[in-house]
């Protein structure tokens, strides 16, 4: 069992206060009966998280819905599970639900997990996605410094060279200015870095 699987697991054993119904959603291997806990009317947040983030873990891509509207949630420890489970369950709408998410202007607040999942993923919606977030937020007085850094940051691992001019621009905010120094020293000057002029 990894960190997060680990954390998850305790959080929604406290949530849930244990007993039989979770230890057994914990310990299953049939993911039927997995899937059919975010299908049946009724099921509690707890059992609908914990079945998701363990199909997403195994690969199955019934997790893929639950886990969106996790990535989203109010809870940021809902999210940051769901963007771990998302990670590792393969599906190919995953980036482009992401990037939805990162650039949704009235869900902004709960962006930082969806950024941080859209530079982990390096899909070829990420770079465009990540440019337009943190684009938004290079304006005064901006609330959302940790969503803006994690977009710098994002790009700088992606190496994208298409990622230059709007880092240039976070150098004139002081919040973002030394965390854009970082990510420009990763990004080529030349043309033809990791994933540079896709579309």
């Amino acid at each position: 069992m990894d960190e997060e699987s680990r954390s998850l697991t305790e959080r929604l054993r406290a949530e849930s206060g244990g007993g039989a119904r979770f230890e057994r959603l914990v310990a299953t291997g049939d993911l039927d009966e997995l899937a059919g806990v975010l299908t049946e009317a009724g099921q509690p947040l707890w059992a609908r998280e914990l079945a998701a983030f363990r199909l997403g873990l195994a690969g199955d891509r019934r997790a893929f819905e639950s886990l969106v509207l996790l990535l989203n949630h109010r809870d940021p420890q809902r999210c940051v599970s769901a963007a771990h489970a998302l990670a590792r369950l393969g599906d190919p709408r995953t980036a482009r639900a992401a990037a939805a998410l990162a650039t949704n202007e009235l869900r902004v607040a709960y962006a930082l997990q969806p950024v941080r999942l859209l530079a982990e993923l390096a899909a070829p919606e990420s770079v465009p996605a990540l440019i337009t977030t943190l684009r938004r937020r290079l304006h005064p007085h901006d609330p959302y410094r940790r969503v803006a850094l994690a977009c710098v940051d994002g790009l700088g691992a992606l190496k994208d060279t298409r990622a230059r001019p709007i880092l240039n621009e976070a150098l004139a905010h002081p919040a973002l200015a030394e965390a854009a120094v970082r990510a420009l020293a990763r990004i080529p000057r030349q043309r033809g870095g990791r994933g540079a002029g896709r579309g």
